[in-house]
């Protein structure tokens, strides 16, 4: 298939998906969840308008008018996706398709529903793009490969896949930096980075840098509407047990009855906690992002003021063009 026919078939599947009546929705989101409990309706509506937005056919072109592809010269990609936050692995899957290779999916065990919803309804949409894709139980005779997993599983995927191009992901977090300027609705538009999907994406902020004397009870105050959080079973217990872990180490922290907020020179933080750390200007602050940005996905600030920053409540909101650990992977594919 030529690139606008692939254009064209997946913004029809994007029209599908759009026009999915609410019974079959909700029946998929229950298999999705029964797979795994952090994916609550809330978390699973918001990826599915992400995708969503990826997939009309505006954007579509607009994505892929930079790169040169050779059509009629398909490379078997494996695919082996993570499942922190539902449907993480699209736009990879998304990626290989346009891109005009064939892929090979092993899904998550934690996020499987979804992706195989998806692969069989494009497969029933357009059966010819349809069988660019396949789910494996394992990757074998792949020509490249792009893995996502943690620190410790990206080591074994480096070793296993050191002989075909590759891109491997390892663990990254997102941070804020606070001005002190932001106003109650700015730092309400901030909770969204902080606690959609419960936090547990890359794309979430983990760590805030803020003006040495800055008043963070503000910024408790200003997210008290995200404490239905707790109403989440899991995440309720992750809040209990580091509150407690705090208490009796006596560590200083701030509670917005929610989340605990503590000071460390760390990135990442556990879920339902969030660090902290001061900046006396935003030279030494800069200096710091620098050596610290293999690890940072994203960063937020207010209004998108700071430097390759979005401004708050847009971090989970990406574009088909924000790559995740800033590698283009439409550029890996093309010239494979």
């Amino acid at each position: 298939m030529k690139l606008e026919e692939r254009v064209n078939a997946i913004s029809a599947l994007g029209n599908y998906l759009k026009e999915l009546d609410e019974a079959a929705k909700s029946g998929l989101f229950l298999r999705a969840a029964n797979e795994n409990p952090w994916f609550t309706k809330e978390s699973l509506h918001l990826a599915w308008q992400g995708i969503l937005n990826f997939l009309s056919k505006e954007k579509l072109t607009q994505w892929t008018s930079s790169y040169a592809f050779t059509d009629g010269k398909p490379k078997k990609v494996g695919l082996v996706m993570a499942g922190n936050i539902p449907m993480v692995g699209f736009h990879d899957l998304l990626s290989v398709i346009i891109a005009g290779h064939r892929a090979l999916v092993k899904p998550s065990s934690q996020d499987s529903a979804l992706i195989r919803f998806i692969i069989d309804s494009l497969n029933e949409i357009q059966p010819e793009l349809g069988r660019q894709v396949a789910v494996v139980e394992r990757l074998n005779d792949m020509e490249a490969v792009i893995a996502t997993g943690s620190d410790n599983s990206s080591r074994y995927f480096e070793y296993y896949f050191s002989k075909v191009p590759n891109i491997i992901r390892k663990n990254r977090t997102s941070c804020a930096i606070i001005s002190g300027e932001e106003s109650l609705e700015d730092l309400l538009a901030l909770g969204d980075d902080l606690f959609s999907y419960f936090g547990l994406g890359c794309r979430n902020v983990s760590k805030l840098y803020v003006p040495t004397g800055y008043a963070l009870p503000t910024l408790l105050d200003a997210i008290q509407p995200f404490n239905q959080l707790l109403e989440h079973h899991k995440y309720r217990n992750n809040y209990d047990y580091h509150k407690s872990i705090m208490l009796v180490n006596g560590e200083p922290h701030l509670d917005s009855g929610f989340s605990l907020f503590r000071e460390s020179t760390d990135l990442v933080s556990p879920v339902s906690v969030v660090y902290y750390e001061c900046y006396e200007d935003e030279a030494a602050l800069s200096q710091k992002l620098v050596a610290n940005e293999e690890k940072i996905q994203a960063i937020a600030s207010w209004r998108g003021q700071y430097p390759r920053s979005l401004p708050f409540g847009t971090l989970q909101k990406p574009e088909l063009w924000d790559y995740a650990d800033g590698v283009d992977t439409l550029k890996f594919l093309s010239g494979l």
